[in-house]
């Protein structure tokens, strides 16, 4: 069974940083693309940040470009997202992702509140 348990959420005043992390179990890691999403309420879920297998390579949402950082750890698992300067408009459930050609898993999600 495909399990992605995200973690590292919490309240944070804006300005402050948070790390989230996605521990996966039940899957070929190293073969999925890995992204986060987040949703608001009220709003669409949208991605936030991806990053592929072998090269590492990034592709950030522009609303997040040059404050978080997307990486992976293929031999723990993980996938990280290591968010600075945030702003209360970050506020929102924040949810992992594994996708290989039509597969597609998803976390339970984490929430993060940016206070003003």
């Amino acid at each position: 069974q495909v399990q992605l348990v995200e973690s590292g959420g919490g309240l944070v005043q804006a300005g402050d940083s948070l790390t989230l992390s996605c521990a996966a179990s039940g899957l070929t890691f190293s073969s999925y693309v890995m992204s986060w999403y987040r949703q608001a309420p009220g709003k669409e879920r949208e991605l936030v940040a991806s990053i592929t297998q072998v090269s590492g390579s990034t592709n950030y949402a522009e609303s997040v470009k040059g404050r978080f950082t997307i990486s992976r750890d293929n031999a723990k698992n993980t996938v990280y997202l290591q968010m600075n300067s945030l702003k209360p408009e970050d506020t929102a459930v924040y949810y992992c992702n594994a996708r290989l050609r039509t597969a597609r898993y998803w976390g339970q999600g984490t929430q993060v509140t940016v206070s003003s």
